[in-house]
């Protein structure tokens, strides 16, 4: 049987690393195959720079799109994929390769999982994950800072160029397509029982 897709989506800060991080934590890897599009960004050198010289690293042409939709297709065929992990240009991080097996459950997620219209077409079910702008602003800061060790500066500056320009323009039309929108102002708990247990339900059918 063909696995059931499910893409998950939501702008940045908005909590979709902690949501897949309990996911993952909820099913074995013979259950769910959890894939994250940040793992197909293109190189640093084919980047679009904006009109101030800055990397713009939050357009949908940021991401290795063909090879992103390729390896969902072998996924859904049953196939093994592998690929590189994705740093976000930490010197002090040593990439891994990463290696995923189809699942009767496959989980792509992603700032434009969406938005690219043939990935779009295939998914069963649509998640979307919201928030307050104001809350994923203080989440982005947290998280560049201490995580990737950004200056407050950059951080400020991608958010207002470059993030929030494009969740308007590339993903927050896509919300009212989603099929469950999980609010993640406080926490996302209620939201992610009815997701696991959607997906319980599905694995143990």
């Amino acid at each position: 049987m063909r696995p059931f897709l499910i893409g998950i989506c939501g702008g940045s800060g908005s909590g979709k690393t902690s949501f897949i991080r309990r996911l993952r934590q909820s099913f074995s890897e013979s259950q769910v195959c959890i894939v994250s599009q940040d793992d197909y960004y293109l190189p640093r050198e084919q980047q679009h720079k904006d009109a101030n010289g800055e990397w713009n690293f939050d357009l949908p042409k940021s991401f290795n799109k063909k090879l992103f939709r390729e390896d969902v297709e072998k996924l859904l065929n049953g196939e093994s994929i592998t690929i590189q992990e994705y740093v976000f240009n930490n010197p002090n991080a040593k990439p891994k390769m990463l290696t995923f097996h189809s699942a009767p459950i496959i989980i792509i997620e992603g700032l434009f999982v969406f938005h690219y219209k043939k990935i779009a077409r295939q998914l069963d079910l649509k998640v979307f994950v919201n928030a307050k702008e104001n809350l994923k602003v203080i989440r982005r800061i947290l998280r560049d800072q201490v995580e990737r060790g950004y200056p407050l500066d950059d951080v400020l500056y991608k958010y207002q160029h470059h993030v929030l320009p494009s969740y308007e323009r590339f993903i927050l039309p896509y919300k009212e397509e989603a099929d469950l929108v999980v609010n993640n102002n406080q926490d996302f708990e209620r939201g992610f029982e009815v997701l696991e247990g959607f997906i319980r339900n599905k694995v143990t059918k």
